[in-house]
């Protein structure tokens, strides 16, 4: 063969290599031209151009544009007479058909040599064009689908689809094992792991097409060198250390590959000869992160040197899609863990009502929000119920929700009324940004007087379900959401018989695509009064409550995390509270000895006598020691014995050890050591002490 056919066979080679080669698999990665239709080769269209321009430049006055075709039932321009018909000026027509020659019927002449859409060009560069084009298609195709992959299995298995068979006959994806995250510094030695496989079997199926291969499987056919290893550890300095570090790709036959290969896929795993494998190292933003190998049969066309910038190519959109995938994976995970961190470990029981809640998060398409609950026992055996939601979905939402709950903790310990609250969580949330929107919605509870007060800021309304199993929406003043600034919040006390059941949620439950809010909201209701009715006169408990509350979402409602708080209201009986004014005397620690041991012989509570006047006593004269109004003094019988004084004075007692010279300052000692607990709270005029006693065994609660 002549050094000039040879170079067209290597040219026509070159333009086969993705297209003629694995004529179905391009077909499957490649984008389709303009100008043909998909799936059809480049080559094969073009061919049928030619063909085309050629046979419609016989009988046309004018020669057709490079790869014009007559349009169907198209009439010849003006000038000709049509294919087989004598045009103007033919005299050798003429002359044929004058000496009654034999003239070959009408049809298309052969088609001329394909001409070159730029004039001059000879046949090697137009194939050596054409193979850099579809070289460009292939790229674009195969990055377009590793970008597609959203976690680390879907970028690798968008690697092997894309280049097996279309590029490389087998491939193999080793990655660092644990890959590292961020500004993360590996410590220990670097240990590359195959992560997943591909290849065209041995023998195809009865209908021609790809067999499955299982991920992870480090069989290469024997035509390949047989298996590969799956782990292996990178030696610093070694020859696999080297090639990582120079990142370029390699042929197989180059020195380096040759001393890193076997450190890579094993001693034992025998590689095809010639340019038949690529070794290409994955490097991430900062650091390599492992490699790729290519391979192709031994009966297949070799790697060119123009392959080597194409594996270059995939294996940085591989690299960075991987580093991608990790760092989204190591958000999402602190995300997560610090939402469900900053959310209450468990719930509090204070007297008088019980509580059961959820936490929902998004579906991973979202990931995670800023929806948060609480339940914070106040004064008096009250208790604070706090729901709300940061607008947004991502780590900072996480935070922002953590610190205005510690806010609303904080302002609840002040006990300070719900319009106030949100008021103070609305400045606190334009501190932290103009852009820190949240809705809330913060409800007290007070079981002796059997009332709720609720204020709300731009959050769904709640829903109570009485005892007889009606469900309703609460009337509350929506409010706006928490960082507008400049708005007033509106506070409604609203009756809370026992029994009843108030349900606080965040939107996730009642919006989603496919529902709009007052849709959810009448939902919830109809859910609720069907669960209320399976148990009759008695109130559904509230753990199997909250469960079908969340049934209701359906397989398009999980766009938001979801908050759920339930309360049922179980009060305390009117018979059960013993409540006095006493005015600040130097009588008045007597006088609260001899009304505290009357309550508790009424109660049946003989047993607790002494403990309680001699605590009784010491609380009440601190109160007296500094009040300028009448204190209060509360008995409240529950599961337990609580005792509260209340006085005008905000500075709270200390505990602290007294020495033996004091005359004062063992009272709060003698609590410490006899009550059960106790504690202090400042309230908005003043403070309450309060302690709590153990009620003798046998006793009625």
């Amino acid at each position: 063969m002549t050094d000039h056919a040879a170079g067209h066979a290597a040219a026509r080679d070159a333009a086969r290599s993705y297209g003629d080669a694995y004529p179905d698999s391009y077909r499957e990665v490649a984008m389709p031209v303009a100008g043909r239709p998909a799936g059809v080769p480049e080559e094969r269209t073009a061919a049928r151009t030619v063909q085309a321009a050629g046979a419609g430049a016989v009988g046309r006055a004018e020669a057709p544009e490079p790869g014009e075709e007559p349009r169907a039932g198209q009439e010849p321009r003006p000038g000709g007479d049509g294919i087989g018909r004598q045009r103007e000026g033919d005299a050798g027509f003429v002359a044929a058909e004058a000496a009654g020659a034999q003239v070959p019927p009408p049809g298309p002449p052969p088609a001329p040599p394909a001409r070159s859409a730029h004039p001059g060009e000879s046949i090697e560069v137009a194939a050596a064009r054409q193979a850099g084009g579809d070289r460009l298609r292939f790229i674009g195709a195969a990055t377009r689908r590793i970008a597609r992959g959203i976690d680390l299995d879907e970028i690798v298995l968008g690697l092997c689809r894309a280049t097996v068979p279309t590029f490389a006959d087998a491939i193999l994806v080793y990655l660092r094992d644990p890959l590292p995250v961020g500004d993360e510094r590996p410590t220990g030695p670097v240990v590359l792991r195959l992560r997943r496989t591909d290849r065209i079997p041995e023998e195809p199926d009865t209908n021609g097409h790809r067999m499955p291969v299982l991920p992870a499987q480090p069989d290469l056919g024997p035509a390949m060198g047989g298996s590969a290893a799956e782990l292996a550890e990178v030696q610093p300095g070694g020859p696999l250390a080297e090639v990582l570090r120079g990142v370029r790709p390699l042929f197989g036959e180059a020195q380096a590959a040759r001393t890193a290969l076997p450190e890579l896929l094993g001693p034992d795993t025998r590689l095809p000869g010639g340019h038949r494998v690529i070794l290409a190292p994955l490097r991430g933003r900062r650091r390599v992160i492992g490699a790729a190998v290519f391979l192709r049969r031994p009966d297949r066309p070799a790697f060119e040197p123009d392959d080597l910038l194409v594996a270059a190519q995939l294996a940085t959109h591989t690299a960075l899609g991987v580093d991608k995938a990790v760092l989204y994976g190591r958000e999402a995970y602190i995300a997560d863990a610090l939402q469900r961190t900053m959310l209450p470990d468990s719930l509090p029981q204070p007297t008088g009502v019980r509580l059961a809640s959820r936490y929902l998060p998004a579906a991973e398409t979202a990931r995670v929000g800023g929806d948060w609950y609480d339940a914070i026992p106040l004064p008096g055996s009250r208790v604070a119920l706090v729901v709300g939601d940061v607008m947004g979905h991502s780590m900072t939402s996480a935070a922002i929700m953590g610190q205005l709950r510690t806010t609303a903790q904080t302002l609840a310990g002040l006990d300070l009324p719900p319009q106030e609250v949100l008021h103070h969580l609305d400045e606190q949330a334009q501190r932290l940004g103009s852009d820190r929107m949240a809705t809330c919605m913060y409800a007290v509870y007070d079981p002796v007087a059997h009332r709720i007060i609720i204020a709300n800021a731009g959050h769904p309304p709640p829903v109570m379900l009485h005892r007889g199993g009606r469900a309703e929406v609460l009337r509350v003043p929506p409010g706006a959401p928490i960082g507008v600034g400049g708005v007033d919040f509106e506070a409604v006390e609203l009756d809370a018989p026992a029994g009843a059941t108030l349900v606080l949620y965040t939107d996730g439950l009642v919006e989603s695509r496919i529902r709009d809010v007052w849709t959810g909201i009448e939902q919830l209701r109809e859910r609720l009064t069907e669960t209320a009715r399976l148990t009759g006169p008695n109130p559904p408990p509230l753990e199997p409550l909250c469960d079908e509350v969340l049934d209701m979402l359906g397989p398009g409602d999980r766009d938001d995390d979801i908050a759920l708080l339930a309360a049922r209201f179980d009060g305390i009986a009117p018979s059960d509270v013993a409540y006095w004014y006493l005015d600040p005397k130097a009588q008045t620690a007597g006088q609260a000895r001899r009304l505290a041991r009357r309550a508790l012989a009424r109660w049946g509570l003989d047993e607790l006598t002494d403990q309680v006047e001699l605590l009784v006593s010491e609380v009440v004269t601190n109160a007296v020691r500094y009040a300028e109004r009448p204190i209060t003094l509360r008995l409240l019988r529950t599961d337990v014995l609580r005792c509260e004084v209340g006085d005008d004075v905000p500075q709270l007692p200390r505990l602290r050890q007294a020495r033996p010279s004091d005359e004062g300052g063992r009272g709060l000692y003698l609590v410490n050591r006899m009550a059960r607990r106790w504690g202090a709270t400042r309230l908005s005029m003043g403070k309450v002490v309060w302690f709590e006693l153990s009620m003798p065994s046998g006793a009625r609660t």
